[in-house]
């Protein structure tokens, strides 16, 4: 049958209370059914509260089951903004129809006159458009909120700056959150997890400084400023986070488990992961990303053991059953450690014991396993197994295992065209890659004609950055930096720290660092304005004595980088914690817990 949607006159309150009692004591969809089978007998379909009835029974049943909800929908004629929104926004929180809600919307605009799209509409549409990443639609439904003059409104603006954040497009995102007219608290925290996001970390903490002037920050904030200071390194920040966590506690369940992994994410981030373990035994309630956080850090670390125990916790213990990130966290950790027969084991485990089939991140976790141990063979016939096409991350990981292994030219020009091909001419890591795999066969002409190969295509080597943390300042230095307040100081130490590095026996690597022209001179010039010295050497010059030197790398370290960490923390007596693009390295009185293998 149709539903009429003639006019009806306002309800009374008892009326109301009457007609709607029942469905508040609603608990299944079968008592849901029986209740709209009783209303369709009682109430006559052009009853002038009909209309109103089945529209509340629409929104019931839009929290329970959405095909119900469906066919509930087109059994009204003609229907209003309500009915419209209810099902909308229960497209936009579904997990595989968000695209209806935006197919929706459009019914709703060929409606015309006869249904207006209001405050409620517009958010519920947008986030579906946020999740489905689809710009262009979003643009649209931003146009038609113009149009119905809705800009200034706080709520539908919170939606826009989150849609534009969640597509990537952050200028669109600040430039509407600072027009704003109004925010609200939902508004600073919008803008805070965009930034958070798209990595802008620093300008997400300043933003925060920022709201802490007009509004007290709930568990949502927290969790984009933890993972800011993930981020950057930020390990005091994170703490005083920390703080402010346990002492505003009353948060419900679902934000206390996930402040709590933010936080196990953040410490093992920031080369803590001693700290990850006391939040983690703390938990007093855990999920599996809890799990999965704790895994990944020990993974990070090179802490294998850790790894393995915790997995088998996770399974014996919580009875939870590990999913592809549990797997991929594991993987990594063979990896860093060189564990050929244990990586087997648990991607053959992955696939006959918890049936997870393997996708592109696990195949790349083997074979940079294989790689990273020498079996170049073994990880090119993993290529050749796999269902879907490697992509440029898994031909880099051959890449580099090739250069750490001077193994033969012919094949890395091969593998080198592969990655190419997988992601273009724009990357400048592969070509970093190539030409010291020419410098380790010490055939420099042709890593001149890799470096004029780049300068002709307009690609540049991505410069190295390295930050550190000291009294809760972060400090960042690029490769040749002379623009940092103490470069006078900090150059004249590098000379301090040169000749101490001469008197234990150092000698330049000068493979690492095949970009520079000249031979000799200009290759070890170029190698002590590596970022991660300057940071190291700033740490040595302002952190109190016993405070580990934590600096933060965006490339991966190199081989003489690494040496001179090493001869670094015995020299100066100092904990040197290095992360890099790959892994952390704790360099202890002259030794690195990756132990020279990654």
């Amino acid at each position: 049958m149709m539903l009429a949607t003639s006019p009806s006159p306002p309800l009374r309150t008892t009326e109301r209370a009457h007609l709607l009692h029942p469905l508040s004591q609603c608990t299944t969809v079968n008592h849901l059914k029986q209740l709209h089978a009783h209303t369709l007998r009682t109430l006559p379909p052009h009853h002038p509260h009909s209309l109103f009835i089945f529209s509340k029974i629409l929104h019931f049943a839009s929290l329970k089951d959405l095909n119900y909800t469906s066919k509930l929908f087109n059994q009204i004629q003609q229907p209003n903004s309500f009915t419209y929104n209810t099902l909308i926004r229960a497209y936009a929180h579904s997990n595989n129809k968000k695209e209806q809600a935006v197919l929706l919307f459009k019914d709703v605009l060929v409606k015309g006159s006869l249904v207006v799209p209001d405050k409620h509409t517009y958010p519920f549409v947008l986030k579906a458009c946020a999740y489905l990443f689809a710009l262009s639609e979003g643009r649209q439904v931003h146009a038609h909120v113009l149009k119905h003059g809705l800009g200034s409104d706080v709520y539908v603006n919170n939606s826009l700056v989150h849609f534009y954040g969640s597509c990537g497009y952050l200028k669109e995102a600040r430039q509407l959150f600072d027009e704003m007219p109004e925010r609200s608290k939902v508004s600073w925290n919008v803008i805070i997890d965009a930034l958070v996001q798209l990595g802008e970390f620093d300008e997400a903490l300043q933003r925060f400084s920022e709201m802490g002037e007009l509004f007290e920050a709930d568990g949502y904030t927290m969790q984009s400023v933890i993972s800011a200071c993930a981020g950057v390194g930020a390990l005091y920040m994170g703490m005083w986070a920390h703080a402010y966590v346990l002492r505003n506690c009353n948060y419900d369940a679902k934000i206390y488990v996930l402040l709590n992994n933010c936080l196990i994410s953040m410490y093992c981030k920031c080369g803590s992961w001693v700290m990850a373990v006391q939040v983690f035994e703390g938990m007093s309630t855990r999920d599996l990303n809890s799990w999965n956080s704790m895994i990944l850090g020990f993974a990070m670390h090179g802490e294998v053991d850790f790894a393995f125990k915790y997995f088998d916790r996770m399974i014996d213990e919580e009875c939870l059953m590990p999913n592809s990130i549990t797997f991929v966290g594991v993987l990594s950790a063979c990896s860093h450690r060189g564990l050929v027969s244990e990586g087997r084991y648990y991607f053959d485990k992955m696939v006959s014991e918890f049936k997870i089939k393997p996708v592109l991140e696990h195949f790349g976790c083997l074979v940079d396993l294989l790689g990273r141990a020498g079996r170049i063979d073994e990880a090119l016939d993993v290529l050749s197994t796999m269902e879907m096409k490697p992509d440029a991350v898994i031909w880099r990981s051959i890449l580099n295992a090739l250069c750490k292994r001077n193994a033969g030219v012919e094949l890395s020009e091969e593998v080198a065209r592969q990655v190419i091909e997988s992601e273009g001419n724009v990357c400048s890591g592969v070509y970093v890659l190539l030409s010291r795999v020419y410098a380790c066969a010490h055939k420099w002409n042709e890593v001149g004609q890799v470096r004029k190969l780049m300068d002709d295509k307009g690609i540049t080597k991505e410069p190295g950055c390295s930050s550190i943390e000291v009294d809760g300042v972060v400090h960042e230095f690029f490769a040749g930096d002379t623009s940092h307040p103490q470069r006078e100081e900090i150059y004249k130490f590098l000379d301090i720290v040169q000749e101490k590095l001469n008197l234990e026996g150092y000698a330049p690597d000068s493979t690492q660092a095949p970009m520079v022209d000249e031979h000799d001179g200009g290759k070890g010039n170029c190698l002590k304005r590596h970022s991660e010295r300057f940071a190291i050497a700033f740490g040595l010059l302002n952190s109190k004595p016993g405070v580990p030197i934590r600096v933060f790398k965006n490339l991966c370290i190199c081989n003489d980088c690494h040496n001179v960490a090493k001869l670094l923390s015995k020299i100066f007596n100092v904990d040197i914690i290095v992360r890099d693009r790959i892994r952390f390295h704790h360099f202890t009185n002259g030794s690195c817990t990756c132990m020279d293998y990654w």
